[in-house]
């Protein structure tokens, strides 16, 4: 027992300075990766703070802070690792192969990060806008690294990969300042067809809202087999396209109402031949 205490003693003499060099080193490392961390935190903070000022797309304040901050933390680890011996040249060649075969595998993710970044440079919509893409409608919140952020009307939160977004169809309601109401009114086949343009006109041009130019088109467009179809569509701004929509649907109803003029129900005639005895 006193041998190996001794030889414990006379092995810590010897190595002291080693031991102490590798303490320091990893006090280094450790150091060097929480100064790493805030500091990543910080920048990016501080470029999303410089990029908001100047008024650029929050998409691409989002995305270019999350790129920046994953930049630094890479890195601050190889840093980190150099600090402690490893070959930095070495690793670097190892995580490039490495990362090689990671990048076979997560194809996905891959194409995820590269969409996003093809959104933020075409920029087919922006933070806010109302856009329909791989078959879900909402506000854009934000372009990340790897995913689309939606707000649907209903308050619900859609990640959509990146992928999805950029190699389907696109969407935007909110791109252009105007926006065309499209609506179907189905009248009897009784019903005066001048008379009944006339009412729709009058309620069409009772709203403020309802742009002069273009005019809005209101025509026959079918006749249909319950119905004479009528075609209504006014011209909006964008952003009152909802209030216009939901209260032409009401008044038309209520204006054809007190006009006398029948919305018919589908109906179908059936005619049945008596045979001669």
């Amino acid at each position: 027992m006193k041998d190996i205490i001794s030889d414990s003693h006379d092995w810590l003499n010897n190595n002291q300075g080693i031991l102490i060099e590798y303490v320091v080193n990893i006090s280094a490392a450790v150091l060097t990766l929480i100064i790493g961390f805030i500091a990543a935190k910080v920048v990016s903070r501080v470029i999303g703070k410089v990029m908001t000022s100047r008024n650029l797309d929050p998409t691409i304040v989002v995305f270019v802070s999350g790129l920046v901050s994953y930049a630094i933390l890479a890195f601050v680890i190889i840093a980190a690792l150099g600090r402690v011996g490893v070959q930095t040249a070495s690793f670097v060649a190892i995580v490039g192969a490495a990362g090689l075969a990671i990048g076979l595998a997560l194809q996905g993710s891959l194409s995820n990060f590269a969409s996003g970044v093809l959104l933020i440079m075409f920029r087919p919509f922006k933070a806010g806008d109302y856009v329909e893409v791989s078959g879900t409608a909402g506000s854009v919140d934000s372009v990340q690294i790897f995913s689309t952020v939606l707000k649907t009307p209903d308050n619900k939160v859609v990640v959509v990969p990146n992928s999805s977004v950029f190699s389907g169809n696109i969407v935007n309601y909110s791109k252009l300042p105007t926006r065309r109401i499209d609506m179907v009114v189905g009248v009897s086949y009784s019903a005066d067809l001048i008379y009944t343009q006339e009412v729709l006109t009058k309620v069409v041009t009772s709203y403020e809202k309802v742009l002069k130019d273009p005019v809005p088109t209101i025509e026959v467009v079918a006749l249909a087999d319950s119905s004479v179809n009528f075609v209504v569509r006014p011209w909006v701004k964008t952003e009152d396209y909802w209030e216009i929509y939901f209260a032409l649907h009401k008044d038309v109803k209520i204006a054809l109402d007190e006009s006398g003029i029948e919305i018919p129900f589908p109906q179908l005639d059936v005619h049945l031949n008596k045979p001669e005895s």
